[in-house]
């Protein structure tokens, strides 16, 4: 699954994958989102992605979010936003919100939540300044308190800036990639660049953010899984060999920030189910201070406040939004390290699985490193000590 489709006229849209994916991939093993699920679902959270658009029949009959998908605008060609011809956003709102599948597959970060697809880009997914403010302003006013916007640009234009404080205004925090899937750049992109907006970079399997292993690893395969980021970074996120639905409903892999961006959604989505009062600013707030620090001088080049922690945001306050003392917002934890990776072997295996279908030897090689990683960083305390 990748950002864009560029041979979409010469082999039209993306097909169905045909492949079901039978266990939750690394990144559920890594967020524990599962944890926090009797407290929030997302219950009562719109989620926008403004992206692709969301195939309608996701929110239909047995779909990924069936009866929670409402679908806006489509703000470039015609129809509406059920058409996701480039697949792209229906596998963002799946890793959002998708419920989890009978015979126990992946499923979203807040499957309790609901989806509000608005389109901005043509069918290769290709956009501009132009189609993102309106996509922005038309996620605001459908009543969504969060938005990822999922096709960055590179060139700032005053329409979007004025696109973000409008939302934010409304009471919408904007979630958006630091750089494209698959791209290096150096220079910011947009949203993600203006203040006000939380910035996202992918992580790896290996605790280690995707685009610096890239550069030390130069023979990951080409498809993979990086992409380049911003100046700023705020949060980081799992964003390698993700496993969610696709258009057509069979199950997908892809790697990039974007994904990783959909995932701090969804936790954003989580806080928001158990903490509603919350403003944007305190829901922003309440991400970075929960995060899993890296251990440097905050906030990091590299990973910003660190690692997004759903399970620690949810339980840092109670449902009027409060933090543990009732102040308006929550306290900074003690700083805790992200964990170097108990076995080297689960990047390559994350990064070669950007690459192949969902086989059923693939997924259980997955679910392994998974359980590695997650062992791993459970095996030490908030210091990144290992216990005696």
């Amino acid at each position: 699954m990748g950002q864009t489709l560029s041979d979409v006229r010469q082999n039209g849209c993306r097909k169905p994958s045909g492949r079901v994916a039978e266990r939750a991939g690394w990144a559920q093993a890594y967020l524990r989102p599962e944890a926090v699920w009797p407290s929030s679902r997302g219950e009562g959270v719109t989620v926008a992605v403004v992206g692709s658009g969301v195939e309608a029949s996701a929110g239909a009959g047995t779909g990924a979010l069936a009866g929670r998908l409402t679908l806006g605008p489509r703000l470039h060609g015609e129809g509406d936003a059920g058409r996701d011809c480039v697949g792209h956003g229906t596998f963002l709102a799946s890793l959002i919100a998708g419920r989890r599948t009978a015979d126990g597959g992946p499923a979203g970060i807040a499957p309790g939540a609901k989806v509000l697809s608005v389109a901005v880009t043509d069918d290769a997914g290709s956009t501009n300044a132009d189609l993102l403010a309106r996509g922005i302003r038309a996620a605001a006013d459908g009543g969504a308190r969060i938005a990822v916007v999922a096709a960055p640009i590179a060139e700032a234009a005053p329409a979007l800036a004025e696109a973000v404080g409008y939302a934010t205004a409304k009471g919408m925090l904007l979630v958006a990639p630091a750089g494209p899937d698959g791209q290096s750049v150096a220079a910011p992109v947009y949203p993600a660049g203006y203040p006000g907006v939380l910035a996202v970079a992918a992580l790896g399997a290996d605790g280690v953010p995707a685009d610096r292993s890239a550069s030390a690893a130069p023979e990951a395969p080409s498809s993979g899984a990086t992409g380049g980021r911003a100046s700023r970074v705020d949060l980081v996120a799992p964003g390698e060999g993700l496993v969610a639905a696709g258009p057509g409903g069979g199950s997908f892999i892809a790697s990039g920030p974007s994904y990783a961006a959909a995932l701090v959604a969804g936790s954003a989505a989580l806080v928001l189910g158990r903490s509603p009062s919350l403003t944007v600013d305190q829901l922003a707030e309440r991400l970075r201070t929960t995060a899993y620090r890296p251990g440097t001088e905050l906030p990091d080049q590299t990973v910003g406040w660190g690692t997004v922690d759903p399970v620690t945001a949810v339980a840092a306050g109670g449902p009027s939004g409060a933090g543990p003392a009732g102040a308006g917002t929550p306290p900074s934890p003690e700083p805790v390290v992200v964990p170097p990776p108990a076995d080297p072997s689960a990047r390559r295996l994350a990064s070669a699985l950007a690459g192949v279908s969902l086989g059923g030897a693939a997924l259980v090689g997955l679910a392994a490193a998974a359980v590695r990683v997650g062992r791993n960083r459970a095996g030490r305390d908030r210091n990144g000590r290992r216990p005696e």
